[in-house]
């Protein structure tokens, strides 16, 4: 196919200049005082410096990542567990602005790594204006300085972590060269990195195939029970896990399916499918979570030595897991409603934990140190409740925890409510979706401005949170924000998203359509009155409602997205995305471009406006998607508006003044374009 567009897919001064002269006549036509004001408002918020503070254990210290309005690329720093259950008395570690300044670098902290038993060094990684690739470097824990001639991993997509042998060895996986990445741009192969050694002779411990998604390696830190695992992701699902012998580098594969999910606790694997497990007469259906001696998985396991510790229901999901010192602490969703299980390892014998939970509460729990025992974070929020942390131990009696702090109020929420809905989509299914805002307009009694948000992919599901600067800026002027659980997520288990994959992907636009004609036949809202907002797979769902659905909507707003599903396995990370969507360069084309909204937009059919973002910095999915759908708009003499930020990488924003000034557009536009 010729694209006379292909151009804006180059990063050069010509398409710099296409995309920042759009991007300024944007801020130009949407800026002055409501623009300026809502930047305020949630800069306010994104900013605060009394926000909750989440943190990670290790040794006798919380370590903990902070951004406010002085550190805007933010603080890493620790303070003692004791202080951080009380009052935290941080230490900074590392100035990430001050940082940027010194070494002239626009650096986004992308997280650290502690040297155990010790914790006397880190691995640092820096991401240059927020994209993918990045750089990691050693840091002195005790000089708070990075190490001269310490272990650097240079500019690239992929990892570096502290290998078996702590601080005289790494486990890398980086763009080693020419031929030594995928196709779809990840590191091909791992290698295991020994101090004073040149990299170049680090050997290699496994290397895949260019039509793999990635390789790497980690390492297993439980005393007693250490291993280092390679792993080959040949498609975005399936994996392969070997156990790496670590004098002679000889790999034993895992005999597990290679599409689920696999995790040890001490000489346990834990397994969670994805797809039904036929082994010896015995089916194990697809979203359960199964455990077996670890021996097994690498000898070969047997039925009856398969535990099983949750498996779904029609209405309940697998959401999430955790391991602990001598168990599993679990998640699931019921209807899209958070419950908590615990299964120690002796009997995994399962009991229903009971937090004190709001009706649409979400909770999230994780281990303070799975190394050392059975303590909790748990983590609390609703769209309407700020989040908030508590402290305990889980166990078969309970999960005994104690709130150490939450969040503040970032908005007037007294006359708000949250419901839940249920829309018919077009083959009969029934498509939950949550609604949040004043009681008359949830209710249908008065129809309010509206925004439907979703994503409906890879299996990630929609749940509740709290949503401070949306209710600043949207549902404290009076707006509902409506959150949809269509197929192609993760709420109702792999069988959710599955369905939605590849030519099933209508599924997902039908459902966010009916969503959206619910709204509207129950009085929430009006057409002219309803928008919708989606992002990255979720902003190819806005471009199929724009070129498909546009009838249903008075605005949309689509950010960071892919809508070339032609080209799309051809630029960044596309290529790892094929299980999800199909092979553009094959027959799969036949139902592709069915859900390409760059090939699907008629000349003689009205369209809503919509606002476009990206990001020049965004190294996953490539901004010459957003760039050519607006210039064809363009031509075509469409009411759009583009916005590409350079940094943020597929965030869109490096730090809270981007995103605040790219939120307040967002709503100046919605204020604008709906009625």
């Amino acid at each position: 196919m010729t694209d006379p567009l292909l151009w804006l897919e180059e990063f050069n001064d010509e398409t710099l200049k296409w995309a920042g002269a759009r991007s300024d006549a944007s801020l130009d036509s949407y800026g002055g005082e409501g623009f300026d004001s809502l930047e305020k408002d949630i800069y306010e918020i994104l900013s605060a410096k009394d926000k909750l503070d989440l943190g990670t254990l290790r040794g006798e210290y919380v370590y903990n990542f902070h951004t406010d309005g002085d550190h805007p690329r933010g603080l890493w720093r620790r303070t003692l567990l004791a202080d951080y259950l009380s009052e935290p008395k941080w230490e900074t570690l590392l100035d990430i602005d001050k940082l940027g300044v010194e070494e002239d670098q626009s650096w986004v902290f992308g997280g650290a790594q502690l040297r155990r038993p010790d914790y006397d060094r880190a691995l640092i990684t820096l991401k240059p204006g927020g994209s993918d690739a990045n750089v990691v470097r050693e840091f002195d824990m005790e000089t708070l300085t990075f190490v001269e001639d310490g272990f650097t991993a240079p500019t690239s997509k992929g990892s570096l972590s502290w290998g078996p042998h702590g601080s005289d060895t790494v486990l890398i996986s980086r763009n080693f060269g020419e031929g030594s990445l995928t196709n779809s741009g990840y590191p091909r192969s791992a290698r295991i990195w020994k101090r004073g050694t040149s990299l170049d002779d680090a050997p290699v411990i496994l290397e895949g195939e260019a039509e793999d998604i990635l390789v790497g390696a980690r390492h297993d830190f439980t005393p007693g029970y250490e291993k280092t695992f390679a792993i080959r992701a040949t498609d975005f699902r399936d994996t392969i896990v070997y156990e790496v012998d670590e004098e002679s580098l000889d790999l034993t594969e895992i005999k597990l399916p290679r599409s689920a999910g696999v995790g040890t606790i001490r000489d346990w694997a834990v397994v969670e499918l994805r797809y039904d497990w036929e082994l010896g007469g015995t089916t194990f259906p697809a979203g359960s979570l199964l455990a077996l001696p670890y021996a097994d998985a690498l000898a070969g396991p047997t039925a009856n030595r398969i535990i099983t510790i949750f498996t779904p229901t029609e209405t309940a999901s697998l959401s999430s897991m955790t391991e602990l010192q001598t168990g599993v602490v679990f998640t699931t969703l019921d209807n899209v409603r958070s419950r908590v299980y615990f299964a120690p390892i002796d009997t995994w014998e399962v009991t229903e934990l009971h937090p004190d939970l709001g009706e649409f509460d979400s909770i999230g729990v994780t281990a303070v140190d799975r190394e050392e025992g059975d303590d909790v974070w748990v983590v609390t929020t609703g769209f309407l409740t700020p989040t908030t942390l508590l402290h305990g131990t889980a166990s078969s009696d309970g999960l005994d925890v104690k709130k150490v702090r939450s969040a503040p109020e970032r908005f007037i929420s007294d006359d708000m409510i949250v419901a839940q809905r249920w829309a018919t989509s077009r083959d009969g299914t029934q498509i939950p979706y949550f609604l949040v805002g004043n009681e008359e307009a949830v209710n249908g009694v008065l129809p309010a401005c509206t925004l439907l948000d979703g994503y409906g992919g890879f299996e990630i599901s929609n749940i509740p949170g709290y949503i401070g600067s949306y209710g600043k800026a949207w549902l404290e002027k009076g707006g509902v924000y409506a959150l949809a659980n269509i197929r192609g997520g993760g709420e109702y288990g792999p069988a959710w998203h599955q369905v939605a994959q590849k030519a099933g992907r209508h599924l997902t636009y039908e459902d966010f359509s009916a969503v959206a004609a619910h709204l509207v036949e129950t009085g929430v809202t009006t057409k002219p009155q309803l928008a919708a907002i989606g992002g990255s797979n979720g902003g190819l769902l806005i471009g199929n409602m724009y070129s498909t659905y546009p009838e249903h909507f008075g605005a949309l707003v689509c950010r960071v997205p892919l809508l070339d599903m032609k080209r799309f396995s051809h630029l960044l990370a596309g290529a790892s995305w094929m299980d999800e969507y199909g092979n553009p360069d094959t027959d799969d084309w036949e139902f592709l471009q069915n859900y390409s909204p760059y090939h699907n937009v008629e000349t003689d059919r009205d369209y809503p406006p919509i606002l476009v973002t990206t990001s020049t910095r965004d190294d996953r999915v490539h901004p010459g998607h957003a760039r050519k759908f607006v210039a064809l708009l363009e031509e075509l003499g469409r009411d759009v508006t583009y916005y590409e930020n350079i940094e943020g990488g597929h965030a869109g924003a490096a730090d809270s003044k981007q995103s605040a000034k790219s939120m307040a557009l967002i709503f100046s536009f919605l204020n604008e374009k709906l009625a």
